[in-house]
């Protein structure tokens, strides 16, 4: 049996690709995304092109149609609500163990800090650091499976904040401020502190982005925001 690495490879482009044009709003659900159209797109075999439409379907990123057409998955209130109330099942939990032991994970101070430069660019440019210090937070468990239970989120964690971003329901100075105490809480041992405060933070992202998908907002989007610091 031969493996072909090469085609792996390939795959792995071609998804990364399309990832980044869904992000950025290029790919929509309005657009058809075909096997044949996508292997024409990137010079690529059908097979190719199927294997890159699986992986991000599998991402919760595309879902499939009738006659092989993929589209970008349409977010809704209750979608969005799934999404975020599971990261802050792992979330909370891991702050709280975080706390515990005082650990303070560099990664997360340095992915704030750059969220704190960001005073002149692009809302969407937050996006990165703000996935970045969540994740770090996770990994600094050291537990191999806990990371790999959130990273299964991450696309459609990263489509929201997305969202959240290209809407302007949060400034940067707010998300900078929340990540800040929630930093200083962990630092100083308060565990619960840490962990309601977290909620609260993904309470009001939750339910502000909710709303402007079309449903009803819940009332921690009108949590009070913490000041800038």
């Amino acid at each position: 049996m031969v493996i072909s690495v090469a085609a792996t490879s390939i795959v792995d482009a071609i998804a990364a690709d399309l990832r980044t044009r869904l992000f950025a709003g290029e790919l929509t659900a309005q657009v058809a995304l075909t096997e044949t159209d996508l292997a024409a797109s990137y010079d690529v075999a059908r097979p190719t092109a199927k294997a890159a439409i699986e992986r991000l379907v599998s991402e919760g990123l595309l879902v499939r149609g009738a006659h092989k057409t993929a589209r970008v998955a349409e977010l809704g209130p209750d979608a969005v609500r799934d999404i975020y109330l599971a990261r802050a099942y792992l979330e909370c939990e891991v702050l709280r163990r975080l706390a515990a032991t005082q650990t303070v994970p560099p990664d997360a101070v340095l992915a704030n800090q750059q969220i704190a430069a960001l005073t002149d660019a692009s809302p969407l440019d937050l996006v990165e650091p703000d996935m970045r210090f969540h994740l770090s937070l996770i990994d600094a468990m050291g537990n191999e499976r806990m990371s790999k239970m959130y990273r299964s989120l991450v696309s459609e964690v990263r489509l929201c904040m997305t969202r959240v971003q290209s809407l302007n329901l949060l400034s940067p100075g707010l998300i900078h401020s929340e990540h800040d105490m929630i930093l200083d809480h962990i630092r100083h041992g308060q565990s619960e502190a840490a962990a309601h405060l977290l909620d609260d933070h993904l309470g009001r992202a939750r339910e502000r982005l909710a709303q402007a998908l079309g449903g009803e907002a819940g009332p921690e989007a009108h949590v009070p925001d913490l000041p800038a610091r």
